[in-house]
């Protein structure tokens, strides 16, 4: 199951940097996941300085 941005998303774009997949982007007013190329790795989530990621 793909991993989803919370609402506490700071928009700091580290998640972005460390998904080897790219399934990352900036959206409006957080960051967004791509559920379709998300491969449930975990990286944003252990990149992530306030937790937003989180698995579905």
């Amino acid at each position: 199951m793909a991993f989803v941005i919370s609402d506490e998303c700071i928009s700091c774009g580290a998640c972005a940097a460390d998904c080897p997949v790219g399934a990352i982007s900036e959206g409006s007013g957080k960051y967004e996941i791509d559920a379709d190329t998300c491969i449930d790795c975990g990286s944003c989530a252990g990149a992530c300085p306030v937790g937003a990621p989180a698995q579905a």
